[in-house]
C-alpha cells in the first residue's frame, strides 16, 4: 500500500464474528483496515498476524497512536471490534482527532461501579448498590442493601460469575461468589446490587453525532417469576404496541446520552421493576447486541449494520439514522439450558429437526456427547440455541414453544459432592 493511503483503524478485530463483519464493510466502503491489537482481548490475540505489514500490536492509548502515526497512513476512522477493548479506542480516536465517543466516559461505559456511579450523577435510574473487595464483604453489603441482591463481577460479561443471593441463608452457600473470570485470571472487585424483580429487556440503537436511532427493543421472557442470574431463554422483539415500549425507549435515549454515547452502536439492557413504572439501567455498552439480532437484521431488514456503524465512526449520517428499517419479520432466539444438574452429554435429540422447523435458523451446539455440561448460567455454556423469525410476535413465540418441545438433551448428572465447589468459585 502507498503511504499516505486512507485507512481505517480497526481495534481488536477477530477473524470471526464483528471482526470480519467489520473487515467486509470496511473494503466494500473503499478502505483497507489497519488492525491494532491491545492486548485487552485475548480472543483477538490468539488469532493475530504480527508479521503482516497492517497489524499493529501496542501496549495503551499512547504507544497506539505513536505507532499509527509512524506508518504514514491517513487514518479515516477509529472502529472498535471488541467489547474488551471499547474505553481504549474512544481513546485512540480522540488523540488521533476522529469521530467517537466521549473517552473521559469510556471506562464509565465498560466498569459497572463506575457505570452505576456515573448514573447517579446523572439521575439514571439504577438499583441500590455497594462496592466489595473481597467475597467477605458480600454479606454486610447484601444486609445493608436488603435482600435479595445479585453479585456481579465488576468487568463481566455475558452473565459470567453472576448470582442471586435470596436471603441470609443463601450467603452461606458455598460458591455463590465467583473468584475468577472468563479467562481464569483472579478477580478483586464486586458490585452488590438491589436485585430488581421485574421484565428485562435489550435496547438497540445506532448513533450519529449525538442523534440516535432506535433500532428494536428484545423483551427476555422467563418460564415463570422467579428471581434468576442468566436472563436468556427465550427472547423476542417488541414493537411500540407494548405496554413497557415508550417508557423504555426515553429512558435508554438519556442513557446514551449521559455516558456520551455520540457514535455507533449502543447496546443497553434495562429492567422494567414490577411494582411500578421505574425503569433501572442493568447494563451498557457502546457495541452491538452479541448473540443473533445483528445477523438477524442483515437477513430480515434494510439493515446494514456494520457498514452503517463504520461511516458513523467516518463522521458521515448513515442511512440507519434517517431511512425505514423495513423489517420483513419479527425476530426471536430460544435457549435450551441444562438447569438440572452438571453431568455428561450424552445426546442432543431433536437437533436436526429443531433446524428443520420453518422460521428457525442458526442452531448452535455448545456441546459434544462425552463432554462435560455445568449448569447454565452464563453465555458461555449454552447447550443448544437458535434464531427464530415468523410473520408476527404471536407466531415466534409459537415456533420457540414448539422447538423447546423439539430438543431434548440426554445428560447423565454428576455423582454428588457435598465438598464440592464449582469451577471458578470460592466461598
Amino acid at each position: 500500500m502507498e503511504p499516505k493511503a486512507p485507512v481505517i483503524l480497526l481495534i481488536d478485530p477477530c477473524d470471526t464474528g464483528n471482526g470480519r463483519a467489520y473487515r467486509t464493510a470496511i473494503s466494500d466502503l473503499g478502505f483497507d483496515a489497519l488492525s491494532l491489537f491491545t492486548g485487552l482481548s485475548a480472543r483477538a490475540m490468539r488469532q493475530a498476524d504480527l508479521d503482516d505489514a497492517m497489524s499493529l500490536r501496542v501496549g495503551d492509548a499512547e504507544d497506539a497512536v505513536r505507532r499509527v502515526r509512524a506508518t504514514g497512513f491517513d487514518v479515516r476512522a477509529v472502529v472498535p471490534a471488541s467489547g474488551t477493548s471499547l474505553h481504549v479506542a474512544d481513546e485512540i480516536a480522540a488523540r488521533l482527532g476522529l469521530p467517537g465517543n466521549d473517552p473521559d466516559l469510556g471506562w464509565a461505559r465498560r466498569n459497572k461501579v463506575a457505570m452505576r456511579h456515573r448514573a447517579v450523577r446523572t439521575q439514571v435510574r439504577v438499583p441500590e448498590f455497594r462496592l466489595v473487595h473481597s467475597p467477605g464483604e458480600v454479606a454486610a453489603a447484601a444486609r445493608g442493601i436488603g435482600f435479595p441482591v445479585i453479585v456481579k463481577q465488576t468487568m463481566g460479561t455475558g452473565s459470567y460469575g453472576v448470582s442471586v443471593i435470596s436471603d441470609a441463608a443463601d450467603l452461606d452457600e458455598t460458591g455463590k461468589v465467583w473468584t475468577v473470570d472468563p479467562s481464569g485470571q483472579p478477580v478483586t472487585e464486586w458490585l452488590v446490587e438491589r436485585y430488581v424483580r421485574g421484565r428485562e429487556y435489550a435496547v438497540n440503537f445506532c448513533s450519529s453525532d449525538g442523534e440516535h436511532r432506535l433500532i428494536d427493543i428484545w423483551e427476555y421472557r422467563r418460564p415463570d417469576d422467579r428471581d434468576y442470574d442468566f436472563p436468556l431463554w427465550d427472547i423476542v422483539q417488541i414493537d411500540d404496541s407494548h405496554p413497557d415500549h415508550g417508557r423504555v425507549e426515553r429512558f435508554c435515549r438519556q442513557a446514551l446520552d449521559a455516558f456520551g454515547i455520540r457514535q455507533g452502536p449502543g447496546h443497553i439492557e434495562v429492567k422494567c421493576s414490577g411494582d411500578g413504572d421505574d425503569v433501572y439501567l442493568i447494563e451498557l455498552a457502546a457495541r452491538f447486541s452479541g448473540g443473533p439480532a445483528v445477523t438477524m437484521w442483515s437477513r430480515h431488514s434494510d439493515l446494514r449494520p456494520f457498514h452503517d456503524a463504520v461511516e458513523c465512526f467516518l463522521g458521515r449520517r448513515p442511512g440507519v439514522i434517517d431511512g425505514d428499517h423495513k423489517f420483513t419479520a419479527v425476530l426471536g432466539s430460544v435457549v435450551i439450558r441444562n438447569d438440572d444438574a452438571p453431568g455428561t452429554l450424552v445426546a442432543v435429540h431433536g437437533l436436526d429437526e429443531l433446524g428443520a422447523l420453518p422460521g428457525v435458523a442458526d442452531v448452535l451446539a455448545g456441546f459434544r456427547p462425552g463432554d462435560h455440561v455445568p449448569i447454565t448460567d452464563h453465555s458461555l455454556c449454552i447447550p443448544v440455541s437458535a434464531s427464530v423469525h415468523g410473520p408476527d410476535r404471536a407466531a415466534v413465540l409459537r415456533t420457540i414453544a414448539l422447538a423447546r418441545e423439539t430438543v431434548r438433551l440426554e445428560i447423565t448428572p454428576d455423582p454428588v459432592d457435598p465438598t464440592a465447589v464449582p469451577p471458578g468459585a470460592g466461598g
